[in-house]
């Protein structure tokens, strides 16, 4: 059978602990490009014994990030990008709906969004809050918004946590793909330390769930909601543990929900942060000069 015509992008940076298996599932697409930012380790070398299309990525601390330039700079011989990221793993059940829903992309649809399951503590979660992503989009329909965000600590070149803006219309794919970092918890805490950075910057400014962005079903209004919502720690817990039946998968449903709710906690903490050093302009102590003595100071 011919392989699946999709290019698809990787992006990477010292990935070495997952680009092995993300790249083993992807096999079956007749195009992948690894988007490097210049690894100290050994993830160019093993894509390339993949047969990866490694390219090298320099960011100038300006838009476009990683994922726009990806889209308009990469050489794609396909019209049709799938970004998946080097911690996640594609199913052939998911690979083969891809292949048959291409059709649709020249039926007035611009993107298609992909469910993730999620490894958390070492466990697979069946249960809990549930992320979709808009990973397969046409390339001449889409774009990654540019937000007011290039002052956010701790920022860098890859765009944050929201979806491209699409023309046309956008689907749901059925099969899901496996979120499993290889590295420990430490990164995972490291990231999401980093993109709660980010996210208190951009709800500082109420940037944040630009209209522009696609969405998926109800998602946008949710957003909406919960931005108004008293109380975002515990809410999302009780969504991720209670309401989703994280408390099923056990303890690590457990923690799944807990590292959420401490998610939106740094956020609202920040936020604080930031208005309170808005609002007294913090500035840096003056240097007092001492002044000469005088023969009358000196007796």
């Amino acid at each position: 059978m011919e392989r699946i015509p999709v290019s698809v992008i990787v992006m990477t940076k010292n990935e070495e602990s997952n680009i092995a298996k993300c790249l083993a599932g992807l096999t079956d697409f007749a195009e992948v490009f690894v988007v490097d930012s210049r690894s100290t380790d050994n993830t160019c070398a093993i894509a390339e014994s993949y047969g990866a299309k490694v390219v090298q990525f320099d960011w100038n601390g300006r838009y476009p990030k990683k994922k726009q330039w990806c889209l308009k700079e990469l050489p794609c011989t396909y019209p049709i990008l799938l970004y998946v990221d080097a911690d996640e793993e594609m199913s052939p059940e998911l690979a083969a709906e891809i292949r048959a829903c291409l059709p649709k992309f020249s039926q007035g649809y611009g993107g298609a969004f992909v469910g993730f399951d999620y490894v958390f503590a070492g466990k697979k979660l069946a249960y809990g809050h549930r992320v979709y992503k808009l990973v397969l989009v046409h390339q001449a329909s889409s774009e990654f918004l540019d937000y007011d965000d290039l002052d956010a600590a701790n920022m860098w070149e890859v765009e944050g946590h929201y979806q491209p803006a699409i023309k046309g219309r956008t689907f749901a794919l059925k099969h899901r793909m496996l979120h499993d970092d290889h590295d420990s918890l430490y990164h995972y805490f490291d990231k999401h330390n980093r993109y709660s950075d980010w996210e208190a910057q951009l709800r500082s400014k109420g940037l944040m769930n630009d209209p522009r962005e696609a969405n998926l079903g109800l998602r946008s209004m949710m957003k909406k909601v919960l931005d108004n919502l008293p109380f975002k720690p515990l809410i999302s817990f009780l969504h991720s543990y209670i309401l989703k039946f994280g408390f099923l998968d056990g303890a690590a449903g457990f923690h799944y929900a807990m590292a959420r709710a401490t998610y939106y906690w740094q956020i609202g903490l920040k936020m604080d942060e930031l208005a309170a050093r808005k609002q007294t302009k913090l500035v840096r102590p003056g240097v007092v000069t001492a002044r000469p003595a005088t023969k009358e100071s000196a007796t």
